[in-house]
């Protein structure tokens, strides 16, 4: 308990950290935020009430405390009222302590529209997109490191072995090319794949969306790819490794057959190491789908990304690298604890 008390302290750290970073990098450029917001149809009146609304009159500093303040649960305010779900804790004067969810703010080309919707409605599917090209590549590494490590040295180990360099070595957006070029444009008679698409589709109608899921198979197998590879390269080491261990040899000497001793006893404990680049690239999948998502059209937080650094819509920009960082330490918890889950060996303090 102890343990993870401190993580989540070191977590908030962290995300502290994230947010002072990104709030002055943004806020530094030669733009004006109210411009922005109104765009052509901006006047003095106007840019006066974005101005105070906002507080972008106000002293760089004054800014950051104000943004501070929007983004934490615990927040201090004149008026609450445009929070539509928030509860009053006190209040102190002509102050009210607020608990409510953090304010991402709105965006700045989406009028009247809260960075929180906008990235509430992609994040499902980068979501289904990660775990989908996860499972892919855990599906298929596992097994394949198994049998480089079974025939340690033989045609299929240095045939698989060289796939898998090869899948390592290949960009995300060039596979992404690739890919969607020869399955869905070429092949197309073949596998009846869109070269773009998302999850949802909008009807030739216009009245609603219906799943496609057949969208989601090209850019899941792309972002699916890289991770494939190496986990099949860290399972071939890892169960190598566990074979010259001492109970194998026990266990062998005890006429326990090799595969069984493989999957039974020296997987579970190789398996840390898979554990780690699996995280790691889970977590890498909510930045690294930025290219994938965009090539493929898939609205997820990529692409809305991307669109929105075209637009410079730095509010939204800000709100979906938070919401990245927060992913990457959250998983970074979880690891941990899986950790001791398949070692009992391994002990946090």
């Amino acid at each position: 308990m102890t343990y993870i008390l401190n993580k989540i302290f070191y977590t908030f750290l962290v995300l502290f950290g994230v947010v002072t970073i990104i709030f002055f990098l943004f806020n530094v450029m030669p733009a004006d935020p109210a411009k922005m917001m109104l765009g052509d149809r901006d006047n003095k009146k106007q840019i006066d009430l974005i101005n105070k609304k906002y507080h972008f009159d106000q002293p760089l500093y004054k800014q950051y405390i104000y943004y501070l303040n929007d983004l934490s649960p615990l927040s201090v305010y004149k008026d609450c009222s445009e929070f539509k779900k928030h509860i009053v804790l006190f209040s102190v004067l002509e102050f009210q302590i607020i608990l409510k969810f953090p304010y991402l703010r709105n965006s700045f080309h989406q009028k009247h529209t809260t960075v929180f919707s906008l990235i509430k409605n992609a994040l499902p599917n980068t979501i289904v997109l990660a775990f989908t090209s996860m499972f892919i590549a855990l599906f298929l590494a596992i097994p394949l490191g198994i049998l480089c490590a079974y025939y340690k040295g033989g045609f299929l180990d240095h045939f698989i072995s060289f796939f898998s360099i090869l899948g390592m070595s290949l960009p995300s957006f060039l596979s992404a090319v690739l890919i969607s070029y020869f399955l869905a444009f070429q092949l197309n008679e073949f596998t009846n794949l869109n070269m773009t698409g998302s999850l949802f589709v909008i009807d030739d109608m216009g009245l609603g969306s219906r799943l496609e899921l057949k969208n989601l198979l090209l850019p899941a197998i792309t972002l699916g790819i890289r991770p494939l590879a190496v986990i099949v390269h860290l399972t071939r080491n890892s169960l190598i490794n566990e074979l010259s261990s001492e109970y194998v040899l026990f266990a062998q000497s005890k006429g326990f057959d090799k595969l069984y001793i493989l999957l039974f006893h020296a997987l579970r404990n190789s398996m840390t190491s898979v554990v780690t680049a699996t995280s790691g690239w889970f977590a890498g999948m909510f930045s690294g789908a930025v290219f994938v998502e965009y090539i493929f059209g898939w609205n997820g937080l990529g692409k809305l990304l991307v669109d929105s650094l075209i637009s410079l819509d730095f509010p939204l920009v800000m709100g979906i690298i938070l919401v990245i960082a927060s992913f990457f330490l959250v998983i970074n918890i979880l690891v941990d604890l899986i950790y001791v889950w398949l070692d009992p060996r391994v002990r946090i303090v």
